[in-house]
């Protein structure tokens, strides 16, 4: 008797930009509720996951390897074992990929917060996972998450997830810290700094030849909802206003220059366009390349 298969393939996928390759590694997702919308009411929520058959917030966690000027630079870390069981799968990923986690020079985050940065080290030993990577990131990331003050004014949840946990994964990386506030920050990548959702959070904008691809980080976390409706906003946001703001105007940004984009939370392997529709907009999935 035929078996039938029991797990799908390794979440990898491989897209050319220029004369630079973009691999899309899957740490797996997270399951959520409604609750952290902000902006919108939760029938509404549910009613445009419906109308886009997705009846639950599931949310895709996505890490990123960049392969440039021969170098490899990973971008995100994904849960590690700090989060739900149906995530932290990046190590596996990578293995089923062929890399070797030494063999990555820079990991790049674009902000702190526990589903990019918990894959940084073991939780159990507290050795890096990635021992010859510099960590590089915007400068507003460690100055925030370090802050005992604001910590304080954080409840107990987001004290011990994104405060706590932060410091415990980057301290071990302290003498390769990379910090930055705008610029290149790897062979053919620039940081673009979309501030709201963190204090520091940036995108990352891959460019060779006439190709680019625009790695946004964070800009959504529920996409259908949120390009639909641009003004709905997270609870864990640090600045729900400025986050709105941020995502107008990189969703303005890609429509009109018809960017290819990707991100931590499109549905794997994430690589879209993005259009206008009405007064918001609709993301378009790439067609799958046959070859690299």
């Amino acid at each position: 008797m035929i078996k039938p298969p029991i797990q799908q393939i390794p979440g990898v996928y491989h897209r050319r930009i220029g004369d630079i390759t973009v691999s899309a590694i899957s740490d797996g997702f997270l399951e959520g509720n409604l609750e952290v919308l902000k902006n919108i009411t939760q029938d509404e929520a549910r009613q445009i996951l419906t109308d886009n058959f997705r009846p639950a917030r599931r949310t895709a966690v996505n890490c990123f390897l960049i392969y440039s000027a021969g170098r490899l630079a990973l971008v995100e870390t994904g849960c590690g074992k700090l989060m739900q069981a149906s995530s932290g799968q990046l190590l596996a990923n990578l293995k089923a990929a062929g890399i070797d986690p030494a063999s990555i020079d820079t990991v790049l985050l674009t902000h702190m917060h526990p589903d990019h940065s918990a894959g940084l080290t073991d939780m159990a030993t507290g050795l890096r996972h990635f021992p010859n990577a510099e960590l590089v990131m915007h400068e507003n990331e460690p100055k925030h998450w370090f802050d005992d003050a604001a910590m304080a004014r954080g409840n107990e949840r987001e004290q011990k997830m994104f405060f706590h946990a932060g410091r415990e994964q980057v301290t071990p990386y302290k003498a390769q810290w990379k910090l930055f506030q705008k610029g290149e920050v790897f062979p053919g990548v620039t940081a673009m700094p979309f501030h709201g959702h963190t204090p520091g959070h940036t995108g990352y904008m891959v460019s060779s030849g006439n190709d680019q691809l625009l790695i946004w980080g964070d800009i959504v976390h529920v996409p259908e909802v949120q390009t639909a409706r641009p003004e709905v906003c997270m609870a864990f946001d640090s600045d729900g206003a400025q986050a709105e703001a941020t995502r107008r105007h990189v969703f303005d940004m890609v429509a009109a220059d018809k960017l290819m984009v990707t991100g931590m939370h499109l549905h794997f392997p994430g690589f879209s366009r993005l259009i206008k529709r009405g007064a918001g907009y609709q993301l378009v999935p790439a067609a799958w390349e046959q070859q690299i």
